[in-house]
């Protein structure tokens, strides 16, 4: 068995061992061997994977069963005074501290939050948020459909284990949802006891402390990593457990931690995080001065511009992956001939080249980067979001800075490194949700030893799926998109239209303005404005047209009368590599029961399309034209597009799991100079 499958099965805990920073699990709990449970016997680690869940789940994580047992206890608590619910507030809180989560003190947990969510937010839970918060609770991954309120179900688990005694890092897509969250939910854990707190990107180190040692805290995981990088660093300068206590008595006080260790998280959005952005590096770096490094990239980017990409080199679309031809190498050889100290070197100078070349052809303005206040913002491919703090590594963003003619960012050399991969696993309880698990739940298994449960809808869908169509190009497609808010204008009906970039989105948006048509456009440069535009696109006659982030985590809610027009219609013009990105934009119409219906719509000229058997044949049969292509039916083109995606989607799981054996092989083999989480 691989690497990448043994490192999966160290996640399950017994029931009774909660991770509470204590004398039993130490000051800051974690998983520090990543490597322990791969050199362990896999039948011994399978069956007592088994025996944990036979003891969590029990028949109490039967839904029905479940949600009975909690609708019970939650009248019996709300049927108390407030004399009589305080001191059985504190006897249940001591009871889950001794014994953990699991049987039946769960169900009465539940029942107790349930109760106090009804009275603190008039929110009554519905089952299935019982049951998303049960799967939560029993540290597997729930598959809970877009609009079904997992935003409650997560408040549920996570109180239930706060009240344990148990540290909880709450997990969302950005810092607009972390405020909002911490902010709406507080009452609810006041009530209970329990302090809150939430970090965002720009909370200093003295309020981060204070977040963190709440119960619960709210954040992203971008800034939840780097302080684990930062805590790693300390840790490593106080040396072993007997150092640091005689330190301590000598009367030397170290630096504090910001965390309390890597407890339990409950990640939303888990797929975004466990999949699509698993192995992007996170790099802890300081910054100094490189005036050497910049003359460097200027004179690489001089020597690009006098390359021909197709003849001298060739970029591969996806990687950025350079391949150099003879003719360009020798090309090179003879432009730096001239030049000294580096540039000596033949395999240096191709790659400075290489990434110059990347740089200038291959990185586009508003795909790939915005350029904001002379500086340079990465869009995160998955989200279309600014990556606020997000850097490219090997001089790459020197280079576009150069290129951009912005302010040229310090050099930086790395003092710790980990990607969200190995970060999870660190975690002694890890458990998510996701609107779109279903076609990943092989890797999810595989890397973190996750399973994937479905909760069912709380109200049948009736969403309502116009058939796949394909344009000869993006233009074409534009032409259509125009024509058909023009016909669903005379309706009334709201209208989302998910385009690739902030470049298509501003292409769309001027063709709608020419035409005369209202709109909003959310994309990486109206972040700022998301959760306000996301709210007002299910109102009557709007038309939103947006990037991949699309606002996820926050509802379009229908305005007065859009039901009966038949709710909001949605247009995919986005060219996703994963069927799962797809249901996601597809799945913000006809939530919770509402009526709503969705179409997609692909370019040929699209980079997932070019060079394909159905491009080939559209175009020698001449079959694609302005109105799309008519002799290709829309099953066919679902079909072929499905079978790319699938493909992709296997390359990429793949390519992640090469990377993680890599990394295991060498920390196993290897001392680094740097610090690896």
């Amino acid at each position: 068995m691989t690497a990448a499958r043994h490192i999966a099965f160290h996640v399950g805990l017994p029931p009774a061992a909660l991770p509470v920073p204590g004398p039993l699990a130490g000051t800051y709990p974690q998983r520090s061997d990543l490597l322990a449970a791969w050199r362990r016997p896999w039948a011994a680690v399978q069956l007592a994977r088994f025996q944990h869940r036979a003891r969590a789940r029990g028949v109490a994580s039967v839904p029905h069963v479940l949600c009975a047992a909690v609708r019970a206890q939650q009248a019996v608590w709300c049927a108390l005074g407030a004399a009589e619910f305080v001191p059985r507030l504190h006897d249940l809180r001591a009871r889950l501290a001794r014994s953990g989560f699991d049987g039946a003190l769960r169900v009465e947990a539940l029942g107790c939050v349930a109760a106090t969510m009804q009275h603190t937010l008039g929110r009554d839970p519905f089952d299935s948020q019982i049951v998303c918060a049960g799967i939560l609770l029993d540290d597997d991954l729930a598959e809970m459909a877009t609009g079904e309120g997992k935003t409650l179900a997560v408040a549920l688990a996570a109180a239930v284990a706060a009240l344990a005694g148990v540290p909880v890092h709450v997990m969302t897509a950005n810092d607009y949802l972390v405020a909002r969250d911490a902010a709406a939910l507080r009452p609810l854990f006041d009530a209970l006891g329990l302090r809150t707190g939430h970090v965002l990107a720009t909370s200093d180190p003295g309020s981060r402390h204070v977040a963190y040692a709440a119960n619960v805290t709210w954040c992203t995981a971008r800034e939840v990593a780097f302080d684990h990088l930062r805590d790693r660093l300390l840790l490593a300068g106080r040396g072993s457990e007997l150092q640091q206590r005689a330190t301590a008595l000598a009367g030397v006080e170290a630096p504090p931690l910001l965390l309390r260790g890597l407890c339990m998280a409950l990640v939303d959005e888990a797929d975004s995080l466990l999949v699509d952005e698993a192995t992007m590096p996170l790099v802890l770096a300081e910054a100094f001065d490189d005036p050497a490094h910049r003359a460097a990239c200027f004179q690489a980017l001089a020597l690009a511009r006098q390359l021909e990409p197709g003849r001298d080199v060739q970029i591969e679309g996806a990687s950025h992956a350079v391949h150099w031809s003879a003719e360009g190498q020798d090309r090179l050889d003879t432009l730096a001939a001239g030049l000294s100290g580096r540039w000596l070197n033949r395999r240096h100078r191709q790659d400075l080249t290489a990434a110059a070349l990347v740089a200038l052809h291959a990185l586009e303005r508003d795909r790939h980067y915005l350029v904001r206040d002379g500086r340079i913002e990465l869009l995160d491919a998955v989200t279309g979001r600014s990556a606020q703090g997000r850097v490219w590594q090997r001089g790459l963003q020197t280079l576009v800075e150069l290129k951009e003619q912005c302010s040229v960012s310090p050099a930086t050399r790395t003092t710790a490194q980990t990607s969200f991969q190995r970060f999870f696993a660190r975690y002694l309880r890890l458990a998510g949700t996701s609107g779109t698990l279903a076609e990943c739940r092989a890797e999810l298994a595989a890397v973190y030893g996750k399973a994937v449960r479905r909760v069912a809808l709380r109200r049948p869908c009736l969403r309502r799926t116009g058939p796949v169509r394909l344009f000869a190009d993006a233009a074409a497609r534009t032409r259509a998109v125009v024509a058909r808010l023009q016909s669903l204008g005379d309706t009334g009906r709201p209208v989302l239209v998910g385009v690739d970039s902030v470049t298509a989105a501003q292409t769309l948006s001027q063709a709608l303005a020419a035409a005369g048509i209202v709109h909003r456009v959310l994309d990486a440069r109206h972040d700022a404005d998301e959760a306000a535009i996301v709210a007002r696109a299910g109102q009557r006659g709007a038309v939103t047209v947006a990037t991949a982030m699309a606002g996820r985590g926050t509802d379009i809610e229908l305005g007065p009368g859009v039901a009966a027009l038949g709710g909001l219609h949605v247009i995919c013009c986005q060219d996703n590599a994963s069927a799962r990105l797809d249901r996601q934009f597809v799945g913000r119409a006809a939530r919770q029961g509402d009526p709503g219906s969705a179409e997609t719509w692909h370019a040929l000229d699209a980079p997932r399309w070019q060079g394909s058997a159905i491009s080939d044949w559209c175009r020698i049969g001449r079959k694609a034209d302005d109105e799309g292509a008519p002799g290709v039916p829309g099953a066919f083109v679902q079909f072929w597009s499905t079978a790319r995606q699938h493909n992709s989607e296997r390359q990429g799981m793949r390519q992640r799991r090469r990377l993680l054996e890599q990394d295991l092989r060498w920390q196993s083999r290897l001392d680094f100079t740097t610090l690896r989480a």
